[in-house]
């Protein structure tokens, strides 16, 4: 059985790794309705109780996947979904918050979710995606006072935010003590989110600091990207990569990969097995989402799982590279 873990002050007990049902993979967006079937099935076979999806997923594509075939699959595993509010929507925030999720319950044929999370970035956005401030998130009427309203309706039970955008930004929401739970940044290319400081020669985001602030506010902690949207996944070069970090861009993402690969071989399994190994190794992280593709990509996972974490000769060669900026001796 796959190990179980607190999701913070939440209460849920989750697997340590969660079905992402996003685009990388993208198998209930792009994947044909038996093939999404096998892989809900195989996914509770092997014990992952959470499937995490979001409004933005396919336009809607992935949460109606899902509501076709909750209520029939057993047991029934725990539903996050997200908001993004739009920019032609920050005029009326409480409004755009209360009909996406009220749209989404539709889709996904539930009355409630267990997360209900915020999917905007924070502070100074990384690309050309709509961003909200601290004040928008904590002032009155902003997205916390909405979360509060709309949780007390019993529509979702716990609530998140998506650490990410800007550092400073993203600490003061945490710091706030306003959200049950974050989605946190961390992979084997930058796991600076779970340092106090970074390397002298750290080139990219800084998120030193964001799992400990987590860690003091009681908040669940669900892994994201820990395959940094592909590369750390497979050599070939992604077709399709969005960034979401600052100080880097899809070469330099794609450069790190390699890096990782050729410091680290085959000895601890395959690309995939060796980033999730890597992000296993961190216990202050509740579960790690990752995407799937295929059925194969979920035995591939669980083949890491029963591994376990890297080796510590393995982890002192990846610190190296965190150190020299991922330069391979």
């Amino acid at each position: 059985m796959m190990r179980k873990n607190l999701l913070g002050r939440t209460g849920f007990l989750v697997s340590e790794i969660a079905f992402g049902a996003g685009v990388t993979g993208g198998i209930l967006i792009k994947g044909d309705e038996a093939g999404a079937v096998r892989a809900l099935n195989r996914a509770l076979a092997i014990g992952i109780n959470w499937i995490d999806t979001a409004a933005l997923y396919g336009d809607g594509a992935s949460e109606a996947a899902i509501g076709r075939h909750i209520n029939s699959i057993k047991p029934q595993p725990y539903v996050s979904t997200k908001v993004r509010i739009e920019r032609d929507q920050m005029n009326d925030i409480p409004g755009a918050i209360e009909r996406s999720l009220t749209e989404s319950l539709k889709r996904l044929d539930l009355e409630r979710v267990a997360l209900f999370q915020l999917h905007n970035q924070l502070g100074e956005a990384v690309g050309d995606r709509p961003v909200l401030s601290p004040e928008q998130v904590l002032g009155p009427d902003g997205v916390a006072d909405t979360f509060d309203k709309l949780k007390e309706q019993k529509l979702f039970y716990a609530s998140g935010m998506t650490a990410a955008g800007e550092t400073a930004a993203i600490l003061e929401v945490i710091e706030s003590a306003r959200f049950d739970c974050a989605q946190v940044y961390y992979n084997a290319i930058n796991p600076s989110a779970g340092w106090s400081r970074a390397h002298k020669n750290w080139r990219a985001q800084d998120f030193s600091g964001i799992m400990a602030a987590c860690f003091r506010q009681n908040m669940g902690m669900l892994n994201i990207r820990i395959f940094a949207g592909g590369p750390l996944a497979k050599a070939a070069r992604p077709q399709r990569l969005t960034v979401l970090t600052s100080g880097t861009d899809v070469d330099n993402e794609v450069r790190c990969a390699a890096a990782v690969r050729a410091a680290l071989g085959t000895e601890y399994g395959s690309p995939a097995q060796v980033a999730l190994r890597f992000v296993l190794g961190n216990h202050d992280v509740s579960s790690r989402i990752i995407g799937v593709g295929d059925v194969r990509d979920l035995d591939e996972a669980l083949q890491a799982v029963e591994a376990g974490p890297l080796p510590s000769e393995a982890v002192d060669k990846l610190e190296r590279l965190w150190a020299t900026d991922f330069k391979v001796s």
